[in-house]
């Protein structure tokens, strides 16, 4: 036998919320997917303010990866 020994008597009435002694719910990968999609779309949005905002003072001397999606150069490309 391994592991921590074997389960106790707990109290019932005790609140967790990480769901108490030995939880093992049901429904772990849709919670998972839940949480999983709600951190994608916070990112996401994270990421386009951030996009819409970035504002270089110093134009950069070669190609960075954040000109592909930055307001500033993608209307200097429209213009050009």
């Amino acid at each position: 036998m391994q592991g921590g020994g074997a389960r106790y008597p707990y109290p019932k009435e005790v609140w967790s919320p990480a769901g108490g002694w030995w939880t093992r719910p049901s429904n772990w990968k849709t919670n998972t997917a839940i949480a999983f999609a709600g951190i994608l779309a916070v990112a996401y949005g994270v990421f386009t303010v951030s996009a819409e905002k970035e504002k270089r003072t110093v134009p950069p001397i070669r190609p960075i990866p954040s000109m592909k999606w930055a307001k500033e150069f993608r209307e200097q490309k429209e213009a050009t």
